[in-house]
């Protein structure tokens, strides 16, 4: 009876001590000793959007003139349609093909003839009877300082012997020569130019107006 007492506490203590190992190995406790649950996972959903370069290049509107970045000027459908490039190579300015001195006496003699009727109009004499002469030596006076002006701004800009700054592209990437009037010699006609082709402009508009006494509506 001893020995079968003896034989069932020994199985009852072995399978206790098998069941602690098994749940000791089984299942892993935290620091607290306490054993870890299973929770059940849960995923978020997330969205992952990639840029898809397309097969087709696009078209730029705007670019760098001539392809340069650095020149500091853009092409844009206006600038570079041929009917602006036509018009602006045909601006005095931009005539390279026309010595500098002939283009000043050109600009010169628009801003003269154009400035003699607003200070006819609205200078301090304009209701006397010497509101002609006085805005024709107001118009030659603004001519002088202009002229001025740009004589100092090629002192400033230009070395005497240094070759053209201007670039030799055109905006279809046409190679050219240097324009002259990027030049301190150049430049230098060009305000001579702008002086006599000025005071020109107003003797004309003076003859024209007081002169000839043509029926123009600042009479």
């Amino acid at each position: 009876m001893a020995t079968a007492a003896s034989t069932t506490m020994a199985s009852q203590l072995q399978s206790s001590l098998a069941s602690s190992l098994t749940t000791r190995l089984a299942t892993p406790k935290g620091i607290s000793a306490a054993p870890f649950r299973a929770l059940p996972s849960r995923r978020k959903s997330c969205f992952t959007i990639k840029a898809i370069q397309s097969e087709k290049p696009t078209y730029q509107v705007i670019q760098p003139l001539n392809g340069d970045p650095f020149i500091g000027s853009l092409e844009t459908p206006v600038t570079s349609s041929p009917i602006i490039a036509w018009f602006l190579s045909n601006l005095p300015g931009y005539r390279t093909a026309v010595s500098p001195l002939l283009r000043g006496i050109e600009v010169g003699l628009a801003h003269g003839y154009l400035l003699v009727g607003p200070f006819v109009i609205t200078g301090p004499l304009r209701d006397t009877d010497i509101k002609g002469p006085a805005g024709s030596l107001a118009a030659a006076g603004l001519v002088i300082i202009l002229s001025i002006c740009l004589t100092m701004y090629g002192i400033a800009s230009f070395n005497e012997g240094e070759p053209s700054t201007a670039p030799g592209l055109t905006l279809t990437g046409r190679k050219k020569e240097p324009d002259q009037l990027q030049t301190a010699e150049g430049w230098a006609k060009f305000s001579g130019g702008f002086f006599f082709g000025g005071i020109s402009g107003v003797i004309w508009a003076y003859f024209l107006l007081y002169v000839l006494d043509l029926p123009y509506y600042i009479k």
